[in-house]
């Protein structure tokens, strides 16, 4: 073999080897480290390569005919020197390279030759290195003691493979096909699951004698190993199958003792273990449940014990763990069963709509947990039995109003006498199925004293990261809450506990227009209660007018409740008319003695076609004539020109209502009185105003020693009802620039909106149910903050038919509308 040098001068030449083959290469060649691996000559292996200076390694390569020199480290080094690596390792040829995401690359190397790296080279990319193929005497292979040592390497090698059962006997194959010492040399080496530094030995020998010597070592002591993990792998099967016997024998003590004691002295345990058997309890539930069940088996019946663990598992008996109802997620069936339920309330079906929609498209909307507020009937609770009819799940309705012990909701401890499990497994124990719709009804009727807070508690339940694994006091095991679809109702959504509020999304059902009313009494209301009271087969209909005096003269209110109340009433009268017509119309068809047969046997009378089908009209007369004197009447001085009085609305968790505030102003000591009942912020409110008043006097015509040593004070009817919030600003300035001024205000405006000490007019809420409310009391013109009018493109057209609805900035602004012009 020769080597060839070019000389370092101004040619630019690379030096070169040749090889046995005749081939040419570059005798400087880049160096790529390799991990926990020793590649030889002949081998074709896949290299994934991710550190910079293996990368610019492969890189160098490139440019030098594909050729790398591959050396195993000796250290486990991330960025390795000459120190850290073998000098003895395989020249090889890339011959594919595949480039990978994260900045990785594969290649795929063909060993050609072994040899040494006789000089490293100063490089800032990577190692290079000045190497030298290692050529291998073959005079020794026709030598009777190399034969000898070949055929002896070959029967361990093949006797290594076939006690490796990790490795294919085509291997064993391959290698008797092989007829190059050489070749079966590497191929042996390569195959054998040996550490790099046993391996690593063989290339550094430079003898085909030696190399086998090292081969046959290698084999010998890793087939002493296979030998001595064949003695342990019997050892362990013996001891396995004794275990195995003394466990199945156990077993049938075990199954012979239960058979014994169950059938024949304790039959309700038997009934009691087949009901947890057939209840496919989580593996750790059943853990802890037959742990509790060997100790009630212990457990004297008489004894106070008996009777609490007994009834601890019966209830995890009872409980659901894997039974489903399969839900219907027809969006049209959905829609259609809404329609039937609800008039109106577009936006909130569309809403419900959404959610089925995603439901059909996942296995789970999880995180989600839908808080419908409102004021009270308004259909909440309806809309949410609604949904669950229209998903084929079971209903079950959780009130919460007044709940103010935490061990309302996670259960007693079995510690204590007479413990139960909380409201959400009793929830899920009378649902029967694991994916049931819970209503948390009046969410915002919640309190906490000393014995905790039930809305803290809630947040478990609620929180989708932590439902999956429940934890009831009373039950001690996880039971999965993630498939129950949880509806909550309130009616001040601003009640709620913020972070509960966080985990829920809340859709506002605002109050009913009187069209909407009117309908809903007609579709729905009319019909159920004509049921309820026996009527449903008798002509009895309300005409559209007596349904609208009900609802304006009769009702107050934001829902539809009391004007059930008074349809019912109405109802019932004409119900107790039928009767007399039906008694009277029998009284003239029997004797006295058929009478009394009649009444001993209480059978029901028959009715005449004639009463059946008589038409019964409900009129407005007929209203009036039933239901008396209105309820509802407007109030003259509420609606007539009066100085110092103006007409506010307000909002309630019943709906909205109109609010006069009335001002006096007498001689004084600049003394302001506030009366009415008002909160913090209404008075603060009242400061506020009568500050802008007095800064602004001649700008809002008022004489400026209007107020000065003057007492004022401020009173808002119907005292005795607790009022606060700052939307009543507005009304109050009005009301002082009125009183100072002695200009009277119309008596058909009516205003709503906050103030600053600057004059402007800021946001208010609840302007739907303002309005409905001035609407109700005859109020024509209605003023509100300009910050609003989103709220406004959102209202209703029954809302607005009727109003003018005027949007301010700042109080300047106000005084053409309250003022009649001079």
């Amino acid at each position: 073999m020769k080597k060839k040098h070019s000389e370092p001068s101004s040619s630019t030449e690379q030096p070169t080897l040749n090889l046995p083959e005749g081939t040419t290469i570059p005798a400087i060649l880049s160096v790529l480290p390799l991990r926990d691996v020793v590649i030889y000559p002949h081998m074709i292996f896949p290299i994934l390569i991710g550190r910079e200076h293996s990368l610019q390694a492969v890189s160098e390569a490139l440019k030098r005919d594909k050729y790398i020199f591959l050396a195993a480290q000796s250290t486990d080094a991330d960025n390795p020197t000459q120190n850290d690596i073998y000098h003895a390792g395989t020249i090889a040829k890339i011959v594919q390279l595949v480039r990978l995401p994260n900045n990785l690359l594969k290649i795929l190397v063909d060993g050609v030759i072994q040899a040494r790296a006789v000089r490293f080279l100063p490089s800032d990319l990577c190692l290079e290195a000045e190497v030298t193929p290692v050529v291998v005497s073959q005079q020794e292979e026709s030598q009777p003691e190399f034969q000898a040592m070949l055929r002896h390497a070959s029967e361990l090698f093949l006797e290594y493979v076939r006690a490796n059962r990790s490795m294919p006997p085509e291997i064993a194959t391959a290698f008797t096909n092989l007829q190059d010492p050489i070749r079966k040399l590497f191929y042996a080496a390569a195959n054998i699951d040996a550490d790099v530094a046993s391996k690593q030995k063989i290339l550094e020998r430079t003898s085909l004698r030696e190399q086998y010597f090292e081969l046959i070592a290698m084999l010998t002591a890793e087939i002493e190993v296979q030998k001595i993990e064949q003695d342990i792998d019997v050892k362990v099967q013996e001891s396995i199958q004794k275990t195995q016997k003394r466990y199945f024998i156990q077993e049938q003590i075990r199954a012979l003792q239960q058979e014994l004691e169950d059938d024949e002295a304790f039959p309700e345990l038997a009934k009691l273990r087949a009901s947890l058997d057939n209840a496919k309890l989580p593996e750790a539930a059943l853990q802890h449940v037959n742990e509790e069940f060997d100790k009630l088996k212990k457990t004297q019946p008489m004894s106070p014990e008996y009777g609490v663990i007994r009834n601890y598992l019966e209830l995890i008996a009872a409980l659901p763990w894997h039974t489903t109802t399969p839900d219907n997620l027809d969006i049209y069936h959905v829609r259609k069963i809404l329609d039937e339920d609800h008039f109106g309330l577009e936006s909130i079906k569309e809403r419900i709509v959404e959610y089925i929609a995603v439901l059909n498209l996942v296995s789970g909307v999880h995180g989600q947990v839908l808080c419908f507020a409102g004021p009270p009937g308004v259909g909440k609770t309806s809309l949410a039995r609604s949904i669950a009819r229209a998903l084929g799940r079971k209903f079950v309705r959780m009130s919460l109003g007044g709940v103010r012990d935490e061990a309302e909701i996670r259960g007693h401890r079995r510690t204590y006498i007479g413990a139960m499990p909380g409201r959400i497994i009793q929830s899920m124990k009378r649902a029967g199925t694991i994916n049931p719709v819970i209503l948390l009804d009046e969410v915002d009727k919640m309190a906490a004293d000393f014995r905790g807070d039930p809305a803290a508690a809630l947040l478990e339940v609620l929180d989708p990261e932590q439902h999956t694994a429940f934890n009831d006091h009373y039950l001690e095991i996880d039971y999965d809450l993630s498939k129950v679809l949880f509806i909550a109702t309130a009616n001040v959504k601003f009640d709620i506990p913020a972070p509960l509020l966080d985990r829920m999304e809340v859709i506002e059902l605002s109050s009913y227009v009187d069209y909407e009313k009117e309908q809903i009494a007609q579709r729905h209301l009319i019909p159920r209660q004509l049921e309820k009271h026996g009527l449903q087969h008798f002509a009895v209909t309300f005409r559209d007018d007596a349904v609208r005096d009900i609802i304006r003269y009769y009702t107050k209110e934001a829902g539809v409740r009391n004007l059930e109340r008074q349809i019912a009433a109405i109802i019932r009268k004409i119900a107790k008319a039928v009767v007399m017509e039906i008694t009277h119309e029998h009284n003239q068809r029997t004797t006295p003695s058929q009478r009394r047969r009649t009444r001993a046997s209480s059978s029901r009378r028959t009715v005449s076609a004639a009463i059946r089908t008589k038409e019964r009209i409900v009129t407005r007369e007929l209203v009036r004539e039933y239901l008396k004197a209105p309820i509802n009447r407007a109030k003259d001085n509420e609606r007539s020109d009066t100085i110092g009085v103006a007409i506010g609305l307000a909002w309630t968790s019943m709906g909205g209502d109109i609010l006069p505030v009335e001002v006096t102003i007498m001689p004084g000591k600049e003394k302001l009185t506030l009366t009415g009942k008002l909160g913090e912020v209404m008075k603060e409110s009242a400061m506020a105003a009568l500050s802008f008043v007095r800064s602004n006097a001649e700008l809002l015509g008022i004489v400026p020693d209007a107020l000065k040593d003057k007492d004022i004070h401020i009173h808002v009817p119907e005292g005795a009802i607790p009022k606060d919030g700052p939307s009543a600003g507005l009304t109050m300035t009005i009301a002082l620039i009125s009183a100072a001024s002695a200009r009277p205000v119309r008596g058909d405006v009516a205003m709503t909106g906050e103030i600053t000490l600057r004059g402007n007019i800021l946001a208010i809420g609840g302007l739907n149910e303002k309005l409905l409310a001035a609407k109700h009391a005859g109020i024509t013109t209605v003023l509100i903050p300009k910050c609003n009018d989103a709220d406004v493109a959102e209202l209703h057209a029954q809302v607005t038919e009727g109003l003018t609805i005027v949007q301010l900035s700042h109080i300047t602004e106000a005084l053409q509308w309250v003022f009649h012009s001079q």
